[in-house]
């Protein structure tokens, strides 16, 4: 008897994935409190953990720049060409479509809203404007192997869907994806991503555009 193909699983990152920019990075930016840059560089050299790095970062901000802050991450970001085509694929295919994403709630979902994915498929961290600082919150956080104190805890949600019963197949760029990256079996990778498989030996597929990630969908199907 022929062996049933795996489910196919996507974990899909936001920023600078489905988005062309770090969202968290460009409002920053934008607004440019005092200290940020060494912040973000001890983020990406992993000398401060996600969850401490972004908590950091936004605490930074006043509380009372909420409408400006919301205002400016929503304007500013830009969808990656091709994806709608991959979820239209997705669906097409029966390939489960999950956005893991170490953004924030008050950007990720009105920017995701246009299509379609139901929210209990979109996980990313929380926001609270309620005291002076912008705090986030962290209803996703690390379980059982997971030490990285990530915040949104991606590998944490890959795990749900076990090895074997699944090809887990991760989409990123950056220091949110590192993890998750060596847990899977497959990895699509653009940006510090790519560097991080590079060092660790991880065998990727590079990404301009998510037609790049439904070319190579389309190749491992037409092996399978």
């Amino acid at each position: 008897m022929t062996a049933r193909p795996a489910q196919r699983v996507i974990f899909c990152d936001f920023d600078g994935t489905i988005t062309e920019n770090d969202n968290i990075v460009a409002i920053i930016r934008h607004f440019n409190p005092a200290g940020w840059e060494m912040i973000v560089n001890d983020i990406v050299g992993q000398r401060k953990s996600i969850r401490q790095g972004v908590g950091e970062l936004f605490r930074l901000l006043p509380a009372s720049m909420k409408r400006e802050v919301v205002d400016y991450a929503i304007s500013n970001a830009t969808i990656r060409d091709g994806f709608p085509d991959l979820l239209a694929y997705c669906k097409e295919h029966n390939i489960q479509f999950y956005v893991t994403s170490g953004g924030i709630d008050f950007f990720v979902y009105p920017l995701l809203a246009p299509f379609g994915i139901p929210e209990d498929h979109i996980y990313c961290n929380g926001s609270d404007f309620s005291g002076d600082q912008i705090e986030i919150t962290w209803p996703h956080p690390c379980e059982g192997e997971c030490q990285t104190d990530c915040g949104m805890c991606k590998t944490s949600i890959i795990r749900r869907f076990p090895k074997g019963q699944y090809e887990r197949i991760l989409i990123g760029d950056s220091v949110t994806d590192f993890e998750g990256a060596k847990l899977v079996d497959v990895v699509f990778a653009r940006s510090h991503l790519i560097l991080k498989c590079n060092e660790l030996g991880l065998p990727y597929h590079e990404f301009k555009t998510f037609h790049d990630v439904i070319d190579v969908l389309k190749l491992q199907e037409a092996t399978k």
